[in-house]
């Protein structure tokens, strides 16, 4: 007889090492499972006697099939689950619902008419990171053994073993775990082949034994006996070939598995991306309520500011020694201020007024050059007036853009506005029409006011807010402007953009959206 070499530690290695023609095959847990529940369900099904060795996750998932064998009356089966100590503090180690289970197998472990005998292997190596189910039968002879695939770390972390039993009952897991699990499979058919890797199992597990194990030590003892009855076992069924039948139905129920299996995992997968919808929504709304909260406060500070200055100018105009220049200050101050009032008044509806507008709108093809000039010509007076040139360019030929006229008027009225506004005596405003951008027309108005520092740029956008460099004849605004410009040309698909240099004045570019019918495509 051959002397065998000393055999490894790993069942999985010595059947790759002896037959290397055999196929690997990497799978996820869930198709694995699959596979376990399909083999475990086929003796269900057809009430098949058989011995059974199995080396399983703990987890109950894992363990149900094999339950639900062993509870079928009058059928003469026998169940051997081995636990590796090792993997068994690792999964402690790594999932807190472990004890619950190990509670519950044990209690059904110690059920009198139970067909399942749970072997604890001593070794802290011997199959370690495999898993395996052998069914020895009449009709069917099958061997799986799986391995864990080591992390890319190339460290096995003590969570990875509760990771195992958790991604098989759902199979999203595993699609979305930073650790994502994979086992190598070796799965062998035929009466031989399975003798020979029982065997094997039955010369792995014997070293692990100590020479001198007592009786007092009950999971030694039933191990080491289990062991010798194998043979004597397994040799009361004398194995027939696999009938093509009984492949084809286990075929079956693989498929029908693996089908139910990404139905679950299709169902689950909309479950989760509802569930991130709904998130989304809520924080959009909790956002949309502070947004709201804090408009309301910004509100109430802007309107008591200028009615804290009108009560004052009042207090002051009552005094009987106040001289006529005095009182022409105090009055000059008061109407100052309710100018600013009424403005702020004003632009706060036509921002509230936007949203409500926006859902009632009616997009439609508008020409800039029947627009932009009447709105210039109506600020020519206030240009005029402060001694800024104020001028226009606005090619006729320009592709008709798609936006409500209104709101088109409101954006160049709210940007002309600025840029008189900021540009000094002796300085000029352009407004320029251009069409670079085959989807877009860009409208540009250009002043050489006093310019926007840069590191304000960013937040001119905001409601209230108003550039700290303000010329001598700024009378203060409600600083709601460009919002309203902002969003004006949000609800119709356009943009802004801003370019300014302090000193030397400031360019903004709104690009709003060409029309394109229906018909146009």
């Amino acid at each position: 007889m051959q002397t065998s070499a000393p055999l490894p530690g790993s069942l999985f290695e010595l059947i790759v090492n002896r037959q290397p023609a055999q196929t690997v095959t990497s799978v996820s847990p869930p198709t694995f499972k699959s596979l376990v529940s399909s083999l475990i369900g086929l003796l269900v099904e057809r009430q098949i006697p058989a011995f059974v060795w199995a080396k399983l996750p703990r987890n109950e998932i894992w363990q149900e099939e094999l339950q639900r064998y062993s509870q079928i009356p009058d059928l003469s089966q026998v169940i051997y689950s081995l636990k590796s100590s090792s993997e068994e503090d690792a999964s402690e180690e790594g999932q807190e619902t472990s004890a619950a289970t190990r509670a519950n197998l044990a209690d059904k472990s110690n059920h009198a008419d139970s067909n399942i005998t749970y072997l604890r292997i001593p070794g802290a190596n011997t199959l370690r990171r495999e898993y395996l189910l052998f069914i020895w039968s009449k009709e069917i002879q099958v061997a799986v053994v799986a391995r864990r695939i080591r992390l890319r770390r190339g460290v096995m972390d003590s969570s990875s073993v509760a990771d195992m039993e958790s991604i098989a009952g759902d199979p999203t897991i595993e699609e979305s775990s930073d650790k994502k699990q994979v086992l190598d499979l070796l799965t062998v058919f035929g009466a031989d082949a399975v003798r020979n890797l029982l065997n094997d199992l039955q010369r792995l597990l014997l070293p692990t034994i100590p020479a001198k194990s007592t009786t007092s030590d009950d999971e030694l003892a039933t191990l080491a006996s289990r062991l010798d009855t194998w043979n004597a076992q397994i040799n009361t069924i004398a194995p027939e070939p696999i009938q093509p039948l009984l492949l084809s139905t286990l075929l079956a129920r693989h498929l029908h598995q693996q089908d139910e299996n990404s139905q679950r995992a299709t169902l689950y997968r909309k479950q989760a991306e509802q569930a991130e919808f709904l998130q989304v929504q809520n924080e959009e709304l909790m956002n949309a309520v502070r947004f709201k909260d804090d408009f309301l406060s910004n509100i109430g500070q802007e309107l008591r500011t200028p009615l804290t200055t009108i009560k004052t100018a009042l207090t002051l105009l009552s005094s009987p020694s106040l001289r006529p220049p005095q009182r022409q200050r105090y009055m000059d101050l008061i109407a100052k201020e309710c100018d600013r009032q009424s403005s702020l008044i004003t632009s706060i509806l036509e921002l509230v007024q936007i949203n409500q507008a926006a859902k009632a709108a009616s997009i439609e093809p508008l020409r800039l050059s029947e627009i932009v000039p009447g709105v210039v010509s109506t600020y020519q007076p206030l240009a005029e007036e402060k001694g800024v040139m104020l001028a226009y360019t606005i090619p006729e030929e320009l592709p008709a853009i798609a936006s409500v006229n209104a709101w088109v008027k409101q954006i160049v009225i709210h940007l002309l506005h600025n840029g008189i506004k900021f540009t000094p005596r002796g300085g000029q405003v352009w407004v320029r029409a251009r069409h670079q951008d085959p989807d877009s027309v860009q409208l540009e108005i250009r002043d050489t006011g006093i310019g926007i520092p840069g590191n304000e740029v960013p937040k001119i956008f905001e409601r209230f807010y108003r550039v700290r460099q303000t010329s001598a004849e700024d009378s203060g605004g409600a600083g709601l402007g460009l919002t309203i410009v902002q969003q004006l040309l949000i609800h119709c698909g356009g943009s802004i953009n801003v370019k300014s240099r302090p000193g030397e004045g400031s360019i903004f570019t709104v690009s709003l959206p060409v029309y394109k019918s229906s018909a146009s495509g």
